[in-house]
């Protein structure tokens, strides 16, 4: 099972990072797409990794401000990574607040089904241009493969939600329907 501990391994595999730097790739970056790591669990983590001998952590200085912790993965912490990712994978878990919305259409008048799927086209439209970015500077051949599968995705939820939406604004309620209820 992925979890915090991998994601951390799997970011330092690719060089060294903060525990900000971790967060920020895990949530905004372009490790956003794997497992969900607050900063609750990033840093205790990284203490038992350090702990274990699987990263090291060496403190830098900086001008003006504290100095920031700075995290390596070391062999061990190579091999425990190797060892997590020959697991099964689990089922992945996809959440949409878009589909509940949809799913319930017919509660709702034409007007809320329009703007929620034009939200997320709009949403659709921008995360297939962040990954375009990533995949024009894109020198890692597993990333690659990742941002192209992910493409790929999103860009076949975007063809359907456009052929497809006027069937779901047809189930919205009428407006005269809703204010009746």
């Amino acid at each position: 099972m992925m979890n915090v501990r991998t994601i951390c391994l799997a970011i330092l595999s690719f060089g060294e990072a903060s525990g900000y730097e971790i967060r920020k790739l895990s949530t905004e970056g372009d490790f956003s797409y794997f497992v969900y790591a607050s900063f609750g669990a990033i840093y205790p983590a990284l203490n038992k990794l350090e702990s274990e001998g699987l990263v090291t952590g060496r403190l830098e200085t900086q001008a003006g401000k504290p100095a920031k912790k700075i995290y390596a993965i070391t062999d061990a912490g190579r091999a425990a990574f190797r060892e997590a990712l020959a697991q099964p994978p689990a089922r992945d878990i996809f959440r949409s607040e878009f589909l509940l919305i949809a799913m319930c259409a017919d509660l709702q008048n034409p007007q809320v089904i329009r703007r929620a799927i034009d939200t997320q086209v709009a949403q659709l439209e921008t995360e297939i241009e962040q990954l375009g970015l990533i995949a024009a500077d894109c020198d890692h051949p597993g990333t690659c493969w990742v941002v192209n599968y992910g493409l790929a995705c999103m860009r076949t939820s975007l063809a359907y939600l456009k052929e497809n939406r006027a069937s779901l604004e047809a189930l919205a309620m009428p407006p005269a329907a809703a204010a009746a209820e």
